[in-house]
């Protein structure tokens, strides 16, 4: 937290199932007050999957806010109390894609809108990927009843992303981070435990 810009007082104006929002009045570098509307949210996590062959798996779902289906990481909120960030996003992952994985590294962390959020997103990269088996997967409700998965070489997803195609913010930023990564062969991943301290109400 800055010292910079001191919150002078902070009004609840909505709380929902998962978002409040607030108003906060800073007190800006010259002395003068601000009012900021300020969006409060548990974070995230997603998960680059990676197979053996490069290929990355990718989620599809309908996204209301957007009204239309997005090619995604299977990724979800970190909305139960006390979850670590790595156990969310292996039950994502095997929810999601149905897979469950032997090797977990983060690969970037990300303020998706920080002019307006304290939302935050960890990924993780998951490699040795597993399949869980048929009696043990997750049965979707809501969007995530006609949520379908595809594999996609890396090459190919990182074409897409600079032809506009995938357009997820989370996506894009671990389908790159991830070819990078490939490039130089992994040097510089966190463990999957890695302190993160921008994960909100942390």
């Amino acid at each position: 937290m800055s010292d910079d810009y001191p919150v002078l007082a902070t009004e609840p104006i909505f709380t929902g199932n998962v978002i409040s929002v607030r108003l906060d009045r800073v007190q800006m570098s010259d002395g003068t007050v601000a009012v900021r509307e300020v969006v409060d949210h548990p974070g995230a996590v997603g998960v680059v999957a990676l197979d053996d062959d490069g290929t990355i798996l990718l989620v599809n779902q309908y996204r209301h806010p957007v009204r239309a289906r997005l090619d995604e990481l299977p990724a979800g909120l970190l909305d139960v109390d006390g979850e670590p960030a790595l156990l969310a996003a292996q039950r994502e992952l095997a929810e999601e894609a149905a897979v469950t994985a032997t090797d977990w590294h983060v690969l970037v962390d990300l303020y998706t809108s920080p002019g307006m959020s304290n939302e935050a997103i960890r990924l993780f990269l998951a490699r040795g990927l597993v399949p869980v088996p048929d009696d043990e997967r997750f049965q979707p409700e809501h969007e995530e009843i006609t949520l379908t998965v595809h594999r996609v070489p890396i090459a190919e997803a990182v074409e897409r992303v600079f032809a506009g195609e995938l357009t997820n913010a989370a996506a894009v930023a671990g389908i790159l981070a991830t070819a990078h990564g490939e490039a130089t062969g992994w040097t510089g991943l966190r463990p999957a435990d890695a302190p993160w301290p921008a994960r909100p109400g942390h």
